[in-house]
């Protein structure tokens, strides 16, 4: 895989987003939030608002599979009575599909814009990590009767975290950087944690617990709230809706959300896992899944918590020593101290252990949250 290819001249913007079926006259077409993967841009046609989007081919190798679960998950929901749930709807091209490729073969599609919503840029307060775990939540239950076999694999090898392992330590033995001490402290990490990362593979090939629909990437970036900030409107970002396991959502989630200094923080050191936000983010995802969830997937919460910053570490870390053909960096070494972040963040998952795992139990074996 590599990194998307440069962001696409404005003269052929304008000429793909003419052959949806919009109206006219097109306005503006400006760069869209902060995604690594696709190339998204804002366009103002006929009045109205749309997001104008080119899936990245090197990452998505099938992207007509995005767009065929999208159609199976809209059709899906539609069916539902009052889901308290809104994903963006697709924009029709003009011979009357829901995509087009341009003469380089890159696909793009248009969506509507969800008005009066934003994206926070951290977690203010409890009751907004409430609504961040109740709109998981949602979607889990939402979904929970959708067959996985109607949805095809968009991003295959997605969260395989054996399978990152086994690429990291084939790419780091070839490495000359292991003589850099911190990547020498990061392939410490990795090596006396190996035993993590089959933990949730072993259990579904045990069947402790089962493939569900999944979101793929249910970070806060990915949450459209209303403008106040009160509560979730919206899951956006659908691109690796596929066949999963729901810890993965959950765990990743949380990692994303409860990391106080973020993912550019220059100072590992003082990364800390937030299990205040952490017991909020619980307590929402519970009183949405309580009911159709069995104990062997509660009881896996805790390892799921740990493991994804550890399989995110891992990735950041192969791409480093692969030449940051993955992630966009923006300075040398910028992947590598990101994998640093992650594994302090692992490490503080860790040294709070008793702690996650006390709050996990309290959400989901008592009814204190039951109006969460």
């Amino acid at each position: 895989m590599c990194q998307p290819p440069a962001t696409s001249d404005p003269a052929n913007r304008r000429d793909i987003a003419a052959r949806f079926a919009i109206a006219h006259p097109l306005g503006a077409i400006a760069p869209l939030g902060r995604g690594l993967i696709n190339d998204t841009f804002s366009l103002d046609a006929g009045g109205q608002r749309y997001v104008l989007q080119r899936i990245n081919g090197a990452v998505f190798p099938a992207p007509e599979r995005i767009m065929s679960n999208l159609r199976v998950l809209g059709a899906h929901l539609a069916d539902l009575a009052d889901t308290g749930l809104r994903l963006p709807s697709l924009i029709a091209t003009r011979e009357g599909g829901d995509s087009l490729r341009d003469a380089d073969g890159s696909l793009w599609r248009l969506m509507e814009f969800i008005p009066d919503a934003v994206t926070l840029a951290r977690i203010e307060n409890d009751a907004q990590a409430r609504e961040v775990g109740a709109v998981l939540g949602r979607f889990h239950r939402l979904v929970a009767s959708l067959p996985i076999e109607r949805l095809a694999l968009s991003l295959p090898g997605f969260h395989a975290t054996p399978e990152y392992l086994k690429r990291f330590l084939a790419v780091a033995e070839q490495s000359p950087g292991q003589g850099n001490k911190n990547m020498r402290d990061c392939l410490d990490f990795v090596l006396s944690r190996q035993g993590l990362a089959d933990v949730l593979e072993a259990a579904l090939k045990a069947g402790t617990i089962p493939r569900r629909v999944t979101h793929g990437d249910p970070k806060l970036d990915n949450i459209l709230f209303a403008r106040d900030g009160s509560h979730a409107l919206a899951l956006i970002d659908l691109d690796t809706v596929q066949p999963g396991l729901i810890q993965h959502d959950l765990g990743d989630c949380l990692r994303s959300c409860c990391n106080r200094v973020g993912e550019g923080t220059q100072d590992a050191a003082g990364v800390r896992f937030d299990a205040t936000l952490c017991a909020g983010i619980l307590a929402g995802y519970a009183s949405e899944t309580r009911d159709f969830l069995a104990q062997a997937d509660i009881d896996l919460f805790y390892d799921a918590i740990r493991l994804m910053p550890f399989e995110l570490g891992l990735r950041f870390l192969t791409d480093h020593l692969e030449g940051n053909r993955y992630f966009r960096i923006d300075e040398p070494g910028q992947n590598l101290r990101k994998a640093r972040i992650q594994f302090a963040l692992v490490a503080d998952i860790e040294r709070q252990e008793e702690t996650l795992r006390a709050l996990i139990a309290t959400c989901f074996d008592s009814g204190l949250y039951e109006s969460a």
